[in-house]
Formats: structure tokens, C-alpha cells, sequence
């Protein structure tokens, strides 16, 4: 009799002990959309939006991303946004294919969220454009120059060159 109930108790033990490291190890697991309900999908949903929008500065969006993707996965999120930026400046797939070494299907998909999707992509990236044109200059404009040409020696010995410098900072 005291061995039945022991064995019923451990059976009941040993479930919950399943469940629980089962919640444990698939709490991060996938979940299928079409399984949620209307109101799971309505809070999971709100309550991702709600955490990345209190998100203040570039320092905390990066430490969240980091934390909350794997890193093929902010790879590729990445570079959907590079095909976007790419697309949105008037690149053919062909020239956006070579340079990023992606497929012709990932490039038509992001197309098709450009133009078919809720604008998401066109209004965070024309927001971003003017301050990724001015780090796109001042990478043109910080290369540094070949050793001993003409500029190099200008940035070299600024008072060697002080005349030479002055004439040309000021027709600038």
C-alpha cells in the first residue's frame, strides 16, 4: 500500500519536474502564429512594440538587439536594411546582388515590403538617410592619403606647408 502510494506520488513529481524544465527550456522556444489567439497575438505583439519603443538612445537599442537576436539574425536584418537603403537610392538588383552577395528572392521581398508593406521601411530609412550621407562623406573625406604624396606631407608638417595651406583652406 505505501509502496502504490509512492510510486503514484513520484509519477505525479516526475511530471511536474518534466513540465517544469520543459517551461524552462522552451520559454524562448518558436511558436506557431496561426496557434496563438487573437488576444495572445494582440498582447505579445503590443508588449514587444511598447519595449523597443521606450528604448532611449542608440547605446540601449543595440544592447536590446544584441541580447534579443542571435547575431545570423541581426546580420540579416542588417542587410535587408542595406537592400532597402540600396533600392530606395535607385540600384539596380543586379549591382545590389554583387555588392552584398545576396539573392535575387531576398532582394524582390524587400521590394515588395517597400512598396506593398505599411511604410515602415521608407520613413525610418529616409529619417536615417541625411545621417548616413554625412558619414558616407566624412569616410570619403577621413581616407587617408598615400604616404609622401602632396596631401599626405600638407597633414604631416602644417608648418612647412603654412602658406601653401592657408591659400588652399581658403579658397574652399
Amino acid at each position: 500500500m505505501i509502496f502504490q502510494v509512492i510510486l503514484q506520488y513520484s509519477r505525479i513529481l516526475e511530471n511536474k519536474i518534466l513540465i517544469f524544465f520543459k517551461n524552462i527550456f522552451m520559454a524562448g522556444g518558436k511558436v506557431k502564429y496561426s496557434q496563438l489567439s487573437k488576444e495572445e497575438k494582440i498582447k505579445f505583439l503590443g508588449d514587444f512594440y511598447s519595449t523597443v519603443a521606450s528604448l532611449q538612445n542608440r547605446e540601449e537599442v543595440k544592447n536590446f538587439l544584441k541580447d534579443l537576436l542571435t547575431l545570423s539574425e541581426s546580420v540579416m536584418l542588417a542587410r535587408r536594411l542595406q537592400i532597402a537603403m540600396m533600392l530606395l537610392n535607385g540600384d539596380t538588383q543586379d549591382r545590389i546582388r554583387q555588392k552584398l552577395k545576396v539573392g535575387y528572392s531576398t532582394i524582390a521581398s524587400v521590394q515588395r515590403w517597400l512598396q506593398a508593406g505599411f511604410g515602415g521601411y521608407e520613413k525610418v530609412l529616409k529619417r536615417y538617410k541625411s545621417t548616413w550621407q554625412r558619414k558616407d562623406r566624412r569616410r570619403k573625406t577621413a581616407s587617408p592619403d598615400t604616404p609622401l604624396s602632396f596631401n599626405w606631407m600638407r597633414r604631416k608638417y602644417p608648418l612647412h606647408f603654412l602658406l601653401v595651406n592657408t591659400i588652399l583652406d581658403h579658397k574652399r
